[in-house]
């Protein structure tokens, strides 16, 4: 909805001001200069991405525009699988979690909360730490460090797409000018037409600058800025586990430990504690 309002909020300003100063929307509608700009945008994102680059780009585009649902309830079963998870190597040891680390798909503990279960960076990423944890001793510290670079390996590949756009977004003022280059060569053959022909053609071509400019700062831009925010905000769950795997390395209690990774949830839907513990209660029970 938020972004909603600010789209028509761009668009009512932007367009509307044009229209209250005198100008033709009509004018505006120039399809072969929309042509150039929006081909040229798109033929540079697939020869500068790899296809599963171009695939993470439309999942994080269609996931942009949607309202995130039920973040909380995503955490809170979060801490519930790191909970039923550390609490059975406490009890039976590493060796019980074989079947589900090795085969999380079919994994009792993964399979009974859905949320967890469908994010399968999530799950590889507890699943291959766990094993890692299960291989022999590591310090605290040894752990951390390991999962800190895990974490950063994988945002810089998820941030990859939301700079893909970023640099397409600098680049549509040049594809505008492109364009409006274009409308020139076209003006310049029609130089012995009348004055209104010449400034019809003109005016076709300044389009173009038009597009590309609003193309970038009213749309790639913000688009990309809220497609990098919102693969920070789901940094989160991995900074979160992070944090619980190496507090429970250190000895501490599996509640104090998943009350580490609770600290690194969004504060707008973080948990109170004694939330989480009635929580982890409550699926205990």
């Amino acid at each position: 909805m938020q972004k909603f309002l600010g789209a028509v909020i761009i668009l009512l300003c932007v367009f509307g001001g044009y229209v209250w100063a005198g100008g033709s929307l009509l004018a505006i509608w120039q399809p072969a200069e929309f042509l150039i700009i929006i081909g040229a945008a798109l033929g540079s994102i697939i020869i500068g991405n790899p296809p599963h680059v171009i695939k993470e780009m439309r999942l994080q585009f269609r996931m942009t525009l949607r309202q995130p649902k039920e973040e909380q309830r995503y955490y809170m079963e979060l801490m519930a699988v790191l909970q039923i998870l550390l609490e059975t190597v406490r009890v039976s040891g590493f060796k019980s979690l074989d079947q589900h680390i090795e085969n999380p798909d079919e994994s009792s503990i993964f399979t009974r909360y859905p949320r967890i279960a469908k994010d399968y960076r999530i799950v590889a990423f507890i699943a291959d730490n766990l094993r890692l944890m299960a291989m022999g001793q590591m310090s605290p510290h040894e752990l951390e460090g390991l999962l800190e670079q895990e974490i950063e390996a994988v945002q810089a590949d998820l941030m990859v797409p939301s700079r893909s756009i970023q640099r397409t977004a600098e680049a549509l003022p040049g594809f505008g000018i492109l364009a409006a280059v274009g409308g020139i060569i076209i003006t310049m053959q029609s130089i012995d037409g009348s004055i209104a022909l010449i400034g019809h053609h003109v005016a076709a071509a300044l389009v173009g600058t038009f597009i590309g400019i609003f193309g970038c700062y009213c749309c790639l831009d913000p688009l990309s800025n809220a497609m990098a925010q919102r693969v920070k905000r789901n940094m989160s769950a991995f900074e979160c586990i992070r944090a619980s795997l190496v507090a429970y390395v250190a000895k501490k209690p599996t509640l104090l430990a998943i009350d580490a990774g609770r600290k690194h949830i969004q504060l707008d839907i973080k948990p109170t504690f004694s939330e989480m513990e009635k929580w982890l209660i409550e699926q205990e029970a």
